[in-house]
């Protein structure tokens, strides 16, 4: 992916965020005050006048116009440069005529930005805002201010991409490696990764590391049955294609000498989900005696107050850190937690910051070991975590440096406190709890039944969790206050009146009020923050969430309509997560059919690495289907492959335009050899930013096809997380899509979750929503087309100085290119040298060595201006130069300013006897070209050693006396 400047492109990506309080006026409007027409009927005229053929933009559709980085003039030059006359040649000759379509999207014609955000407010307006006490995992938080300002709503945190190249992204990767330290501080674990995607995975994951462990020998998973519901029904939804035996009942009377020859290990929730703490030791220890691995999934509050789970034995830890100040929204996206003993490190789901050092030996962070696991093991890879939740996970440390340890074990006995209060209460009102231990849960027999008491409890604004015909629950928060806690008491008193000396015991008990000031106004700036979205539970009544449901399924018909399918499902969290939905929804429907011999994936060798490892968790074998030497997929192969495996063929994944950034003109081929055949066709949507308004997925002839929200649909990627993977299913299949055990969701033959909450990251969906609106039918087909003459425009002037690989028959790429870094091994320059060096030009480095090892691969999006794209090609034309002079014997091969990038401050500093040993110059290093002068952003530290970090592996904070 092409990145722009360190800081001017979060800058730029903030101004079109935030609406224009002045607009200039319109040049129509001052002609008619010429011509003496009413204003009123001017803007009449302008608003209902078409655009002038084959403008990017129209002038008064003011996102659009700021969204799309090229004027209209640029766009000219763009195309002069191409030889081409206009934006339908450019996709004439870039789209194969066979795949485009003609039809206009049926969207809106693109609201302005105040107009969506009066709107989205209106819909909003519609959910009901509730005092939550429903619990299962998910709780109200009090977000401090200077977290809310400061990260969530920085663009510097929650614009970024992935850290790959850590010289230059030391901030993010230290707040992560806090959050591991966290993690492990509390869970009493020996390492922690950066986060997963959700609790429910999380233990999913685990399941799947207890069975790798015994070398998949044992395939029985005992969960207890006080587990969170959507915990359980996420792991037996993941168990099934691995065919795990998930067992469930109660620890305490299981008997464990039954299975344990076959026993992988136990997952246990502390406390449980109806609040109760027990002591697990005996348990842990009778399982590791049968050589099984015990998993606690916990709350990092609780454990401020509670014994760690690795002190109790337990084998992994994992949850939610929701509550470390991240908002409900609806169930997401919060960063889960997962950690282990050192054991199983080398095993561990999902990214890991590690401390190793630089060049000059400075202590530096970095991505370490399995970050790209399913890069490496494709379809042998036991997980397709691809990215994490960096940005809730950043949010969390945050919180946790913020108040600190003692301030978090006072947050911890205030919940608890206010929970002791409210027990006393309920048992003065003639109740029975029936708990006889807890942290912030109680679970509660109803004098009178269950459904008078929730029906009380809704009519006072409150939600109670309603267990079955006599019980409910009832779980505290940090945002709970006295009178909150006088009036839930009111709700299970007969006359409606609290005892009087329970506020007597409330003072003895010392339950303050809460320190962090509660969600203010500031915080309505942006959708995403506003408590009507923010503050709404994921398993709240149907009845209080009219808003989101009304905002979610016009996202689910917009995405529809520009996919081409029939029906939509917004419950997967992330890319990887789409593919594996899609895939076990497939499954789904062969089965249904009778057809469940069919478990066949065909899938060209160029895949993204999660398409064989998602196929693999899907429980399905992968069949590797070969390319050409142009890059373009082998269709005699695949034939060949599909007529082999017919009886047992289930799908086939594609990726298109390709991975090698080209429209295939053969891909309806493909389709159709699949479904004859009785397949079905997988579409990865990765590169779905290339066929918005010209093609779509449906078009084309797929059955099926996920969607990175976190790329075409300006979820930004927050460091690494979070995304958002939909899927879009032909009508065939949406009976199949993914269903939930608490809030009814998908078809009525629904597969298990995928996620814990039911619409998955649902509080991040609003902006996705706002982009489709803003942009319109034609501004978002506008994008795309942008889109293709940025990536082309780059690929023309850099294709003068670099090999770019794999054009179509035009030689036009799609809206991404690939460039060639393999000619210049000889003289010992790579494509990780040049991203290196990108770094001292002010650049982060496109994606490096994939598809193809050793090249880079450039896509630039709509976004960038001429100017921007221009300034990164100038930079490489640059780094060309660079490397001829070594070619030239100018530089030497083994000390030039390739491989001693990137340049820090400090080296510059240095005295003239270091500087003197080089062939270049300070100059040289660090201003290589005349911008750089009025902006220049040096890395934190030199090149890291990535061998040293794996092979001495930290992935927590250093001691202090480190830092003396």
């Amino acid at each position: 992916m092409f990145a722009s400047r360190l800081i001017s492109g979060a800058v730029k990506r903030a101004a079109v965020a935030a609406p224009r309080s002045v607009a200039v006026a319109p040049r129509q409007a001052i002609v008619a005050r010429r011509t003496n027409l009413s204003i009123h009927s001017a803007l009449r005229q302008i608003h209902t006048e078409k655009p002038p053929a084959r403008t990017v933009f129209s002038p008064l559709d003011t996102f659009v116009r700021r969204h799309n980085g090229p004027n209209n003039s640029e766009v000219q030059e763009m195309l002069k440069t191409l030889g081409l006359k206009d934006l339908n040649e450019l996709t004439g000759k870039t789209v194969p005529d066979r795949i485009r379509t003609t039809k206009a999207l049926a969207l809106n014609h693109g609201f302005t930005e105040k107009e969506v955000l009066e709107r989205l407010k209106h819909i909003a307006s519609k959910n009901k805002m509730y005092k939550n006490y429903i619990g299962m995992g998910y709780t109200n938080v009090v977000v401090p201010n200077v977290i809310l300002r400061n990260v969530l709503e920085n663009p510097g945190w929650y614009t970024q991409y992935t850290p790959y190249q850590p010289e230059i992204s030391q901030g993010r990767l230290e707040s992560l490696l806090n959050f591991q330290t966290m993690v492990t501080d509390l869970t009493g674990m020996s390492i922690s990764n950066a986060s997963l995607l959700d609790e429910g995975t999380a233990a999913a994951e685990a399941m799947i590391m207890c069975w790798t462990s015994t070398n998949k020998k044992k395939a029985t998973f005992f969960v207890d049955e006080n587990c969170h519901p959507q915990t359980l029904s996420v792991v037996q939804t993941r168990a099934e294609a691995f065919n795990i035996k998930v067992v469930v009942g109660n620890f305490r009377d299981y008997d464990f000498e039954a299975v344990k020859g076959e026993l992988s290990g136990v997952l246990v929730q502390y406390p449980d989900t109806h609040g109760n703490i027990s002591d697990f030791k005996e348990l842990a220890d009778k399982i590791h005696g049968y050589g099984g691995q015990v998993v606690a999934a916990t709350d990092l509050m609780a454990l401020t107050m509670l014994t760690p789970p690795g002190e109790w034995g337990a084998d992994m830890a994992l949850g939610n850190a929701q509550r470390f100040g991240v908002p409900l929204g609806y169930g997401g996206p919060h960063a889960a937690f997962f950690a282990c003993k050192d054991a199983h490190k080398r095993r561990m789901p999902g990214r890991l910051v590690g401390v190793s050092k630089d060049r000059e030996g400075n202590k530096a962070y970095r991505l370490a070991l399995q970050t790209r696991e399913q890069h490496i093991r494709r379809e042998k890879a036991t997980s397709n975590i691809c990215t994490a939740q960096a940005l809730l996970a950043n949010m969390s440390a945050m919180y946790a440096v913020y108040h600190g340890p003692e301030g978090l074990k006072q947050i911890a006995q205030r919940i608890h406190n206010m929970t002791t209060v409210f027990a006393e209460g309920v048992r003065r009102a003639g109740h029975k709890v029936e708990n006889e231990t807890f942290f912030d849960t109680l679970t509660i027999k109803v004098n009178g039944g269950a459904d008078a008491l929730v029906k009380k409890a809704l009519a006072a604004g409150i939600n109670v969790r309603q267990v079955d015909g006599e019980t409910v629950g009832v779980t505290f928060d940090e945002s709970v206050n006295k009178a909150e806690l006088d009036e839930l008491i009111k709700v299970f008193t007969k006359d409606g009146a609290a005892s009087p000396d329970l506020l007597k015991i409330a003072n003895e008990l010392n339950i303050t009020e809460s320190s962090p000031a509660k969600l203010n106004a500031t915080t309505e700036m942006i959708p995403v923050t506003w408590p009507e979205l923010s503050n709404i539970h994921p398993f709240a009544p149907n009845d209080q969430t009219e808003g989101y449901q009304i905002m979610l399924k016009e996202l689910r018909r917009d995405l529809a309509e520009i996919t081409g399918f029939d029906d939509v499902s917004l419950q997967p969290n992330s890319g990887a997560q789409g593919e594996y939905a899609g895939l076990r929804t497939i499954r789904a429907y062969h089965e249904a059919r009778g057809d469940s011999k069919r478990n066949v994936c065909l899938i060209p060798v160029s895949a993204h690495g999660t398409n064989p490892a998602s196929a693999a968790m899907a429980g399905m074998e992968v069949v590797p289907v070969k390319c050409l030497a142009n890059g373009n997929l082998d269709l005699d192969d695949l034939r060949a492959k599909a007529t082999k495996h017919a009886d047992r063929l289930s799908a086939f994944m594609v990726t298109y335009p390709s991975t090698f950034g080209v429209f295939e003109d053969t891909v309806t081929d493909a389709c159709e050899i699949i479904h004859s055949h009785g397949g079905q066709v997988y579409m990865d949507g990765a590169n779905m930013n290339a066929q918005i308004g010209l093609t779509s997925p449906g078009h084309i002839g797929a059955d099926v096809c996920h969607l990175n929200l976190h790329k075409t649909f300006c979820i930004p990627h927050g460091g690494g997380g979070p995304g958002v993977g939909p899927i879009g299913v032909k009508s065939h299949l949406a009976p199949y899509l993914p269903g939930h055990p608490v809030v009814a969701t998908g078809g009525d033959k629904a597969i298990g979750p995928i996620s814990a909450a039911p619409h998955g990251s649902a509080s991040i969906l609003p902006i996705s929503w706002s982009y489709i609106k803003m942009m319109g039918g034609e501004g978002i087909k506008s994008a795309t087309e942008v889109a293709l003459l940025n990536a082309n425009y780059m690929a023309k002037r850099l294709g003068e100085h670099y090999k770019v690989l794999y054009t179509n028959e035009n030689g036009m790429c799609a809206h991404e290119f690939i460039i060639d870094i393999r000619p210049f091994q000889s003289i010992g320059v790579e494509a990780i040298d040049i991203a290196k060096r990108l770094q001292d030009y002010g650049f982060h480095s496109p994606t490096m060595s994939w598809p193809v090892p050793n090249t880079l691969m450039i896509e630039p999006t709509e976004s960038e201006s001429k100017e921007e794209l221009d300034r990164f090609c100038d930079a490489m034309i640059a780094i060309r130069g660079e490397i001829q002079e070594i070619q030239d014997g100018k530089q030497p091969q083994k000390d030039n300013l390739l491989n001693n990038a990137p340049h820090t401050l400090t080296t510059l500093m240095k005295g003239d006897d270091f500087w003197n040993t080089k062939s270049y110059t300070r100059f040289e290093a660090a201003y290589p070209l005349p911008y750089l002068h009025r902006f220049k952003l040096f890395p934190t530290v030199s090149r890291i050693d990535d061998s040293y970090g794996d092979r001495n592996l930290i992935c927590s904070c250093p001691p202090m006396e480190d830092y003396m």
